[in-house]
């Protein structure tokens, strides 16, 4: 019988977009349904195109987009200006612009 060849590892597959992170020319956009005036800072999990998080703080004074804005400053271990509230300023449904975040760091920190 002829030898074998050796084994040869595959790197893993690149990161692809999820349904709530896209590619951007700046960095990545996150789409989030956010829930002000929940009992807890929590991110929630996929729903839909979207991701869900809640807020325990008041969607008075941006004080939810700020607490949201934290929060995922936090779960990213990134500063805060690195993360920008790019559209949906006084609505639920919000996009997140995120700058020097990798794809792949993003999916695995926001799970």
């Amino acid at each position: 019988m002829p030898p074998r060849p050796p084994k040869v590892s595959n790197p893993p597959p690149p990161a692809t977009p999820t349904r709530y992170l896209s590619l951007h020319p700046d960095g990545l956009l996150l789409a989030v349904k956010l829930q002000p005036r929940a009992p807890a800072n929590e991110i929630l999990g996929p729903l839909g195109e979207e991701l869900r998080i809640r807020v325990t703080a008041p969607p008075v004074d941006a004080a939810a987009n700020e607490a949201l804005l934290r929060l995922l400053a936090e779960k990213l271990q990134c500063s805060r200006s690195q993360i920008e509230l790019f559209r949906g300023h006084t609505a639920r449904h919000k996009l997140i612009k995120l700058r020097g975040i990798s794809l792949a760091q993003a999916t695995a920190r926001l799970v």
